[in-house]
């Protein structure tokens, strides 16, 4: 799978679902491989981050930034594994982690109160104020025997969002992740059928055109001949007309 150039092999597509802990069945793999083919335009069996901000859905999603890291130069088995995360399968200890390293931008292993008020920021939007966000995660933190200064490995993280009122939290954001892709790709879909029909208008136009000035220069043949034929009746008739009086005179 070093080259997009290759087909999938049986082998390839059950590697990939191991690698992914079985998220994808093996004809959504498939289809995978279809998408980031087209992602991959060189053809060298990697996909970059500047080639994932060309699909439309991941450009208009809010955490596109905050992922670009975590996409640049991804093989094919790298980007199931990736988007694993956003499957149905996927378990809430796997979400989890995707989130944790999502956040942990520095790599380090480590993420901050300020990381975790990001991550509940994005999951509640305008549902809460900044303060009630902020009233909920220290309650929380307090909770599970952490301060607001303390530094979270993602044991910690998997302690603090197994929380059942940040677990429900959680899963609604991945629901609602998946909504969004899914809206963005009928989106797209409908833009690419409104593409399609407007091709098709202009051909048909076009074609309309070339028959219509068939038409014109059929016409206008017709039209010409129509004024020879004229010409040499009225050249007939005036040939008659003297061969008439010629015979007239002879009498």
């Amino acid at each position: 799978m070093g080259s997009t150039s290759s087909m999938l092999t049986q082998y390839d597509i059950e590697e990939v679902q191991d690698h992914c802990d079985h998220a994808f069945s093996q004809q959504e793999i498939v289809s995978l491989y279809h998408r980031f083919c087209q992602l991959d335009r060189n053809g060298g069996g990697f996909v970059s981050a500047e080639e994932f901000m060309t699909v439309p859905e991941f450009a208009v999603n809010p955490l596109s930034q905050r992922l670009l890291r975590m996409l640049d130069g991804l093989n094919f088995k790298e980007f199931v594994a990736f988007l694993s995360a956003f499957s149905p399968r996927a378990s809430l200890q796997q979400k989890i982690e995707f989130i944790f390293r999502v956040y942990d931008t520095d790599c380090n292993g480590k993420v901050a109160f300020d990381d975790i008020l990001s991550i509940l920021r994005d999951l509640t939007g305008s549902f809460m104020t900044e303060q009630q966000r902020q009233k909920v995660l220290i309650h929380v933190l307090e909770e599970a025997g952490y301060t607001k200064d303390s530094h979270f490995t993602l044991p910690d993280f998997m302690k603090i969002l197994g929380n059942s009122d940040v677990k429900m939290e959680v899963e609604l954001f991945m629901e609602l992740e998946e909504e969004r892709e899914a809206s963005a790709t009928a989106a797209s879909a409908a833009l690419s059928m409104i593409r399609k029909l407007q091709k098709e208008k202009e051909e048909q136009r076009m074609e309309a055109w070339q028959y219509k000035r068939i038409a014109e220069e059929k016409i206008s043949h017709s039209d010409k001949a129509l004024e020879i034929l004229q010409e040499v009746l009225q050249q007939k008739e005036l040939e008659n007309s003297y061969l008439r009086n010629q015979l007239l005179t002879r009498r």
